[in-house]
């Protein structure tokens, strides 16, 4: 099970095995207040990407890019299935305050498309 969830919200029992997947650290909260297992940065967008998305907010545009970013990290996709197999509950932890438009739901959808 994949879930994403706002590294600002109280982390829970029920998140499993938490993976910070941003760049940079979620301003203003301490590791013990993130509280995530792995911090896998190098999944995140690009820097250029992730600066051309707050400019424009063409969220179809980031998609698209974003996807083919991933596909050139492919391992660090299996590094989070295979956590998820192993873990059974895992929760994709990002600092974004739009819900429906960031990288974790990105990196969701193409886990679940690749099962």
């Amino acid at each position: 099970m994949i879930k994403i969830k706002r590294a600002y919200e109280q982390p829970s029992k029920e998140d499993g095995y938490r993976i910070l997947v941003d760049r940079l650290w979620p301003r203003g909260l301490t590791k013990e207040r993130v509280a995530v297992d792995l911090w896998l940065k190098e999944i995140a967008p690009s820097t250029g990407l992730r600066q051309w998305f707050h400019e424009t907010k063409k969220w179809y545009e980031f998609q698209k890019k974003y996807q083919n970013e991933l596909i050139q990290k492919k391992e660090l996709i299996e590094k989070i299935a295979q956590l998820e197999r192993e873990k059974k509950s895992i929760t994709l932890v990002y600092a974004a305050k739009d819900q429906e438009q960031n990288n974790a739901v990105i990196i969701k959808k193409m886990l679940q498309s690749d099962q």
